[in-house]
This record gives C-alpha cells, sequence and structure tokens, in this order.
C-alpha cells in the first residue's frame, strides 16, 4: 500500500467527548509529513533567519565597539573640559586675591572707585574670554563624541541592510 492509497479519517467526535483512559486517539502519520514544497519552503526561512542573525550579531559587536569609542573620547574631552573649569577658577580666585590686596593699599576714596572700575573692567573681559573658551570647548566635546556615533553607525547599518 503506497501513500496514495493512505486515506485520512476525519474525526468525528465533537470536542466535549472524553476520551476515556483505556482509549487510545488514532493519529495517521501522513497528517503530520510536510510535503516537499513546504520543506523546502522551511528551510529557506530558516537560511535567512540564521543569516540576518548572524548580520545582527555582527553588528551588534561592532556597535559595542563604537560605543566603547565614544565613551572613551567622551571622557577624554569632558576630562579637559573639567580641567579648563579648574583653570578659569584658580584664575578667577587669584584675580580676586589680587584686588583685595591692591584695595588695601588704597589710601583714599577715589583710589577705591578707580581700583573697582579697573577690577570690573578685567572681570568683564576675563569672563567674556572664559565663557568663548568654554563654549568652544563645549562644542569640541560635542562633535568629537558624536562623530565616532555618527560613522560607525552609518557604516554598521549599510552592512545590515
Amino acid at each position: 500500500m503506497g501513500k496514495a492509497d493512505t486515506k485520512a479519517k476525519a474525526n468525528t467526535d465533537t470536542p466535549n467527548t472524553k476520551v476515556g483512559t483505556n482509549e487510545k486517539q488514532n493519529f495517521d502519520g501522513s497528517l503530520f509529513t510536510m510535503p516537499g514544497i513546504f520543506r523546502g519552503i522551511a528551510e529557506q526561512s530558516m537560511s535567512r533567519t540564521k543569516n540576518n542573525y548572524e548580520k545582527l550579531q555582527a553588528a551588534s559587536g561592532e556597535i559595542v565597539d563604537i560605543l566603547s569609542e565614544t565613551y572613551s573620547t567622551h571622557a577624554k574631552t569632558a576630562a579637559d573640559y573639567g580641567i579648563k573649569v579648574i583653570e578659569i577658577a584658580g584664575a578667577n580666585t587669584n584675580s580676586a586675591f589680587d584686588f583685595l590686596s591692591k584695595l588695601t593699599d588704597t589710601k583714599s576714596l577715589s583710589e577705591i572707585v578707580q581700583l573697582s572700575a579697573t577690577q570690573s573692567r578685567k572681570n568683564f573681559e576675563a569672563t567674556s574670554a572664559q565663557n568663548k573658551e568654554l563654549w568652544q570647548l563645549a562644542q569640541k566635546v560635542a562633535t568629537e563624541t558624536a562623530e565616532p556615533i555618527k560613522k560607525g553607525l552609518t557604516r554598521v547599518l549599510q552592512k545590515a541592510s
């Protein structure tokens, strides 16, 4: 008897019919045999899934490397920014002490006013220059941090597609 002669039996039991403990359900093996075309589709699908998984795994590794590089770059440039802030604070503190030292040597009200005006002008000029330096450094931090991400992610996404 060949496969062509095998017939599937229809299940005539209602869904609520209970099978007794001594009874066995009879399944015809041919119902569960997948025809060749479906097997081929399943194999192609599995192959594509495996290929996509491998691409994603490789991309994931590259993304980790990119983020690690970005973090290192950001840490360095953020440290440079912090150092600059400390340098500025030191310069401003020295300027304030110099002003107080000169202020104690004054003998008249007019000297105090003149010294205060000079100090105010110096403070304004110094603050403007310091703000410009900090702004440029902040732009450098942002640019150097974003550049590896931009380049790396573009490269990874192109590979993955």
